[in-house]
């Protein structure tokens, strides 16, 4: 959970508002990929969090929300280790 919060917490909403910022710096190059790949991992992390508060506010949902949360965070934290697996190699990622 530690690492989840960390993952989806003010370091991932300084990181997606600073994507913004700079994506027109990038336009055309191959870290533009990475940028898209860092702002849709943001906001797919925030949508599955945010389907799972909505379960966990249903007494029934909360065994799901606490799976889906836990999901959310390898998916995350996968989405990361890619990214900088493939910036240290200075190639695109999958659109």
């Amino acid at each position: 959970m530690i690492v989840t919060a960390f993952l989806t917490g003010w370091p991932s909403i300084i990181a997606v508002i600073l994507n913004y910022v700079k994506r027109s710096e990038v336009r055309a190059t191959w870290l533009d990929s990475h940028f898209a790949w860092q702002i849709r991992t943001f906001w797919f992390a925030l949508l599955w969090l945010a389907i799972g508060g909505i379960l966990f506010i249903t007494v029934v949902g909360i065994p799901f929300a606490l799976a889906l949360w836990f999901i959310t965070g390898i998916w995350v934290l996968y989405r990361i280790i890619r990214g900088w697996l493939a910036l240290s190699s200075q190639t695109p990622l999958p659109r």
